[in-house]
C-alpha cells in the first residue's frame, strides 16, 4: 500500500496529538516481544477490559496473537512511527469461528492514545479484511461496565444482540461491501 510503510492495511495517518505517523498493519512472528511489551504497558484497567479480567501470562498471549497460520485468524497492530522508530499503540485480534459462522474480535488502544479515533480506524481495517475473506458477520462480547467499548462498537455500527448475561453485552454487526466496490 505504501512504500514508507510496507505491510500497511490502510493508508497511514497522522493523528494530531501523536506528532508521528500511525500505521495499521498485520502482525507477524517478529512482533511477539513488542506486543508483549505493549500489553504490559497498558494500565491495569485497560488490560482487564481487553482480556475480560486479570492476565499475568502476557508474553504467552502476545505469542498466540502472532502465531496464526490461518488467513481467517489475524492480529492488526497500530504502530506509531517517530524518528525512524516504531511503537505499538493498539491491537485488534480477529478469529473466525466456523461453527457459528462469524468472526469474533478483541481490541485495545494504549491509554495515552484513547479517544483519538484510532480504535474506530482499527475496527474499520479489521472489518475490511474480514469482508475480503468473505465473512458476513462479526461479533464481540464485553462487560456491561465497559462503556468505552460499548460506545466504540455503537459508533462502528454494532448492535446489542440481547444474548449477553447480567455481566456482559454481546455485540454483532452484519458485514457488507459498499455498493460499487469490488
Amino acid at each position: 500500500m505504501s512504500q514508507l510503510f510496507p505491510g500497511a492495511v490502510v493508508e497511514p495517518v497522522e493523528l494530531a496529538a501523536t506528532k508521528g505517523m500511525v500505521c495499521i498493519r498485520t502482525a507477524g512472528q517478529s512482533d511477539a516481544e513488542s506486543l508483549s511489551v505493549y500489553f504490559t504497558g497498558l494500565s491495569t484497567t485497560s488490560r482487564n477490559k481487553r482480556f475480560s479480567g486479570a492476565r499475568t501470562d502476557l508474553s504467552v498471549v502476545a505469542a498466540e496473537c502472532v502465531e496464526s497460520d490461518r488467513l481467517d485468524h489475524f492480529t492488526l497492530l497500530a504502530e506509531l512511527r517517530q524518528e525512524g522508530q516504531g511503537r505499538i499503540i493498539g491491537e485488534a485480534r480477529y478469529a473466525y469461528d466456523e461453527a457459528v459462522r462469524h468472526g469474533e474480535f478483541a481490541i485495545s488502544v494504549a491509554d495515552a492514545f484513547q479517544r483519538m479515533g484510532l480504535g474506530l480506524q482499527m475496527m474499520t481495517a479489521m472489518e475490511t479484511r474480514a469482508i475480503d475473506l468473505g465473512h458476513e458477520m462479526i461479533a464481540a462480547e464485553t462487560a456491561r461496565t465497559n462503556a468505552e467499548m460499548r460506545g466504540l462498537a455503537k459508533k462502528a455500527g454494532f448492535r446489542d444482540t440481547g444474548l449477553g448475561d447480567w455481566q456482559s453485552v454481546h455485540l454483532a454487526k452484519r458485514l457488507s461491501r459498499q455498493p460499487g466496490l469490488p
